[in-house]
């Protein structure tokens, strides 16, 4: 009888992780075209190793995974993919959720708020590459402040388009949705109903170098 209970509570756990797998989403990722990149020659050298840092994580099909910041989990959730990234690249004290991110930059004296949403706004005049991006209302959350989401902007390609690289569940690429670690087109709005609201330079990696900004342009 006691054996016939252990076989029941395995088959239960088996079946029960079965079905957690099976409710994760494939992965539809692009890597990170570094040589359309019209700036990266001119990139900063600790810009060029977080953006080929970048590259490598795109290049691993990882689908979008919330509450994970672990490549090896096969997926990533926004935070996690910039939280796993910075560390690689040496940043000890990056915060794990975006909303702490956006503090921790704040607090550095280096974020730029954004509050008109055209493309074309001088409120992005000093955006350049290796910058970190972020909005609010991608999802219903309480938070403090009530950032939802962030990313990496990578600058421009040959196309004049600019593009970021993140963990994202439907942005777009080139007009294919996207999901999960991937580059992605930098657009402000997107049909999660979020906002663009700061960008600014990473503390103890970025913000020690300065390049000519880089201008959003969607024509």
């Amino acid at each position: 009888m006691l054996i016939k209970s252990w076989m029941i509570i395995l088959f239960c756990g088996m079946t029960f992780t079965c079905n957690a797998a099976s409710d994760i989403k494939p992965a539809v990722t692009q890597p990170i075209p570094i040589n359309d990149l019209v700036g990266f020659k001119t990139d900063s050298v600790p810009v060029k190793n977080l953006i080929r840092k970048s590259y490598a994580l795109s290049a691993k099909n990882l689908t979008y995974l919330y509450g994970s910041a672990n490549p090896s989990n096969k997926g990533m959730d926004c935070s996690g993919t910039i939280y796993y990234l910075l560390k690689s690249a040496g940043v000890s004290d990056v915060p794990r959720q975006a909303n702490e991110m956006y503090a921790w930059v704040e607090h550095d004296g280096n974020l730029s708020k954004v509050s008109n949403q055209s493309a074309d706004s001088l409120e992005l005049k000093n955006l350049k590459p290796g910058d970190l991006l972020f909005w609010k209302g991608t999802y219903a959350v309480k938070r403090d402040p009530q950032i939802t989401h962030v990313m990496l902007y990578l600058g421009k390609n040959t196309k004049n388009q600019p593009l970021m690289f993140g963990s994202s569940d439907g942005r777009s690429y080139q007009g294919k949705k996207m999901w999960g670690v991937s580059v992605f087109d930098f657009k402000l709005s997107n049909d999660h109903g979020g906002k663009f609201v700061a960008y600014g330079c990473i503390p103890h990696l970025t913000c020690e170098t300065s390049k000519q900004p880089f201008y959003l342009d969607n024509s």
